[in-house]
């Protein structure tokens, strides 16, 4: 009609008149483009994650990746570390087969170990009882060999570490140590535990002697009822001849009588 105007105008919206501003962070958000709308789907439920909670730190944000380079960087450094240990010229081992001897008194015993090194080792023996502390042998291979005053004599050692020890008393019992040290210093160690019992050979001396007393006494009880019984017999026999005598000689007087 040719007395009304052009249409009123309608206001915009109120998001795209101003920025819509986040009840959590406290902050104004410009609204989403128009072609954004496909961004804004999928990263809907991030952003409404983050508008009710706070986002971490940028410290703890990279705190995965500092998690990998550390582990990366242990394992170098184990890497590095057997590496250096297979090229290190020291190292010892020591294998003790038996832990535990028992012998007799007067026995010959083998304290038998087995060491390997990749230099020269020093190899000592110790005994510790109740008695006290004792050094048995020191020796180094292809060098020397002390062996202690107390048991000279009666020790004979071996390349691999053993040593022997010849007849043996109840002050012999306790324990063994053996200390074997490579010449870069390092060191391993064993223990040996020997029990010595005064035996079954003792118990069968007393035995014996009680069995030879026993018999020794038999036979002089036989011997003495022999001789008894011998002498009773010589008594019966001049009994018996003194009365056949004695009838004989009535027999001839009744005889001259008559």
């Amino acid at each position: 009609m040719p007395g009304r105007g052009p249409p009123p105008r309608r206001p915009a919206p109120l998001a795209s008149r101003r920025w819509q501003r986040s009840p959590s962070v406290g902050r104004s958000h410009p609204p989403p483009a128009p072609g954004d709308r496909g961004a804004e789907g999928e990263g809907g439920e991030e952003r409404g994650g983050a508008v009710g909670q706070r986002r971490p730190p940028p410290w703890r944000r990279g705190g995965s990746a500092l998690g990998a380079l550390r582990g990366v960087l242990g394992t170098a450094s184990l890497c590095l570390a057997a590496g250096w240990a297979l090229h290190t010229p020291g190292g010892v081992s020591l294998v003790v087969p038996q832990h535990n001897i028992n012998a007799t008194v007067a026995q010959n015993i083998l304290l038998s170990v087995e060491y390997s090194c990749r230099g020269v080792a020093t190899v000592e023996w110790k005994h510790v009882s109740s008695w006290g502390t004792t050094k048995i042998v020191e020796w180094k291979s292809g060098n020397y060999v002390n062996i202690s005053t107390v048991y000279k004599d009666r020790v004979t050692t071996f390349e691999n570490g053993s040593i022997q020890l010849l007849n043996v008393g109840m002050k012999d019992a306790g324990y063994y140590f053996i200390t074997v040290t490579e010449e870069y210093g390092t060191n391993t160690y064993g223990t040996i535990i020997v029990n010595v019992y005064e035996i079954i050979y003792e118990d069968l001396h007393f035995v014996a002697v009680l069995f030879a007393f026993l018999a020794a006494v038999a036979a002089i009880l036989i011997c003495f009822m022999w001789l008894c019984n011998k002498s009773l017999h010589l008594f019966q026999k001049k009994t018996t001849h003194k009365l056949t005598a004695s009838t004989t000689e009535e027999i001839e007087l009744e005889t001259m009588e008559c």
